[in-house]
């Protein structure tokens, strides 16, 4: 009988420094239902593991507790996917369905997250899965200031967790939220002390499940909602990282759109941090959900039905130094053309 193929699905969990990474990767890693997973680190004398290390396979890899594999990465991250994956074949570990790759400090994720689109041999045997990223509650707003790969963790991400809130006052925890959800509109946050359990849905409850996609694209919406009302008056959140929304309630031609899009990235890609949406397309009785990072666009995705029952057509935009009243117009003048075109086909195929 022939296997289906199932990719292993991918975490990043990526913060900058002393954002606690670390300690939430091991209360996650606590969790009995995160028992078949695989963790790629850096080196194990950064990272506080050792308290839950029972055998060590080799120099590499260690087995935890809870069943876990955990895998240094030595050089290149996807020769380090490509050994796990291989001895977890020939059976030198066990068997795993989920990886969680922890990012250094000042690690930027984008070139990882893309690597998985772009890469064939990695899209076959993994697919990328939710982008947790670290906010410590103590030095958040600073290293936001300061640090631009900090910014650019928080804008790739599809969950938020702010960390240390045990050690700063509410008011503090809220400004930080506040500050995240501007940038960041379309990423869940949640809020996390160390005398917390960390809750294995930051990774289970995967937004690139088909089975979870509808729910995931919901908030989406509601996002994108809340920063079409606020487009007018607020033009930017940040000197380098700016949330935009695209919007229309009427069908998008996909000719024109694909071309729009294709262009968009090829002019803006390197600029353009996540761009998340949903499309009413012409002809197509059912959603579709688009995903972009930089120069990427993930394979789109159907819904069985749309959200909330109403079809539309909603892009969030993240993005650095982006014109955003330049990149509307571009947006409605291809989606007129699209309309357009439509209109004289059908006058054309009419006539007398």
């Amino acid at each position: 009988m022939i296997r289906e193929h199932r990719p292993v699905t991918v975490n990043l969990l990526t913060g900058f420094l002393g954002s606690g990474k670390t300690s939430l990767l091991k209360r996650l890693l606590c969790q009995p239902s995160l028992e078949d997973t695989a963790v790629l680190i850096n080196e194990f004398g950064e990272v506080g593991l050792d308290h839950l290390l029972i055998e060590e396979v080799d120099q590499d890899v260690v087995l935890l507790k809870s069943g876990c594999v955990c895998c240094t990465v030595r050089g290149d991250l996807r020769d380090g996917l490509d050994r796990l994956f291989g001895r977890m074949l020939r059976g030198e570990v066990p068997r795993f369905s989920r990886v969680v790759i922890e990012t250094t400090g000042l690690a930027d994720p984008v070139p990882i997250v893309a690597s998985f689109s772009a890469d064939p041999a990695l899209r076959y045997h993994f697919q990328l899965g939710n982008v947790v990223t670290v906010i410590d509650a103590v030095n958040g707003m600073a290293n936001l200031a300061r640090h631009p790969e900090a910014l650019k963790q928080v804008a790739l991400a599809d969950r938020l967790v702010v960390s240390k809130t045990d050690l700063v006052g509410p008011e503090e925890v809220a400004a930080l939220c506040r500050r995240l959800a501007a940038l960041n509109p379309t990423a869940a946050i949640h809020r996390s002390s160390e005398d917390e359990p960390a809750p294995a849905s930051l990774l289970l409850d995967d937004v690139h499940d088909p089975a979870r996609k509808g729910e995931e694209v919901r908030r989406w919406l509601a996002a994108a909602e809340r920063e079409a009302l606020h487009d007018d008056h607020r033009h930017h959140h940040d000197d380098s990282i700016a949330t935009f929304c695209l919007s229309t309630d009427e069908p998008l031609d996909w000719a024109p759109f694909g071309l729009w899009l294709s262009m968009l990235l090829n002019r803006h890609g390197s600029e353009i941090l996540r761009l998340k949406g949903l499309l009413w397309v012409e002809g197509v009785d059912r959603p579709v959900v688009v995903q972009g990072v930089q120069h990427l666009v993930h394979k789109p995705v159907h819904l069985d039905a749309w959200p909330d029952g109403k079809p539309v057509t909603r892009l969030v935009v993240i993005g650095r130094g982006l014109d955003r009243a330049a990149i509307l117009r571009s947006f409605r003048a291809f989606n007129r053309l699209g309309r357009s075109a439509a209109g004289a086909a059908y006058s054309a195929a009419t006539a007398d």
